[in-house]
């Protein structure tokens, strides 16, 4: 919703765009309801973003691209760190890594992993948290969530394994209509090239060895070959580089890896627990 506290609060991306597409705007000539009959939006839209009142939309930015990009990506550029300023403040440092990570290994025990999440499983846990969320700012966390896809088809192509907790997989998030949406998804996304998926069954400590214990991890490796551990427990975040302590979780994920269930058990399992039969 467009406000005064908006215009004193923008964040200075958002101030960026404004200026630009207004400069761009009055380059060719146009009122506020030319370009936004261009774009399709209302002058009043148009007003808002430009004041700042309301900051562009990530819809708004690729209409914006469409008429103004002259082979450029300079509104698709702003698109990339526009949705970064959107994220929960935690995990802001964390998302350009992911984005351009080289490889990801995951370690996931309470849910399924953001990646990874379908649409209405995202909706329903992001809706469903602590404390309570407005309904644009849980949409909103939902689009940014499923616009970390991308990762999946960027080129290079990154190298991506994640272990999840068979409890994960047996935790109903919303109905079990979605979580039936959401394991099947699991069984598409394995099918990847550049995706292993793994289980660690919940019977994987009964023989007196249990690597788990720790709780989620990501391992990612940098565009640089720099190896860095991301956890977010309880809404913290805390990025780890130091080598040494990098290297114990790395061994500790190999740890965990070895008492997993393969990639072909590991897909047969979710295949039945979403009722699939063959």
């Amino acid at each position: 919703m467009a406000s005064a506290e908006n215009k004193e609060t923008a964040s200075p991306m958002a101030r960026m765009v404004a200026e630009m597409a207004r400069t761009l705007r009055i380059q060719r000539g146009w009122t506020q309801e030319q370009q936004g009959k261009e774009i399709g939006y209302s002058a009043a839209a148009i007003s808002a973003m430009e004041t700042c009142a309301q900051p562009a939309s990530d819809a708004m930015l690729v209409e914006l691209q469409r008429v103004h990009g002259n082979g450029s990506r300079i509104f698709e550029t702003a698109r990339k760190y526009m949705r970064m300023e959107r994220l929960p403040e935690q995990f802001k440092d964390y998302a350009l890594l992911e984005e351009a990570a080289l490889s990801l290994q995951l370690f996931v025990t309470n849910i399924v992993h953001g990646l990874f999440q379908t649409e209405a499983y995202a909706r329903a846990l992001i809706g469903g948290g602590h404390p309570p969320l407005p309904d644009p700012r849980v949409e909103e966390l939902v689009q940014l969530r499923m616009a970390r896809k991308a990762l999946f088809d960027r080129d290079p192509l990154p190298m991506i394994e994640i272990i999840i907790d068979e409890s994960v997989l047996r935790r109903v998030i919303g109905s079990e209509e979605i979580m039936r949406e959401q394991l099947l998804y699991l069984v598409e996304c394995a099918q990847r090239r550049n995706v292993t998926l793994l289980v660690l069954p919940l019977d994987a400590g009964k023989y007196g060895e249990y690597a788990g214990a720790h709780g989620e991890m990501n391992l990612l490796e940098t565009s640089e070959h720099e190896r860095l551990v991301y956890l977010e427990p309880q809404d913290e975040s805390l990025l780890i580089s130091d080598p040494a302590k990098v290297s114990t979780y790395a061994q500790r994920y190999a740890k965990i890896r070895s008492q997993a269930l393969g990639p072909r058990e590991s897909l047969d399992l979710i295949k039945r627990l979403a009722g699939v039969t063959e």
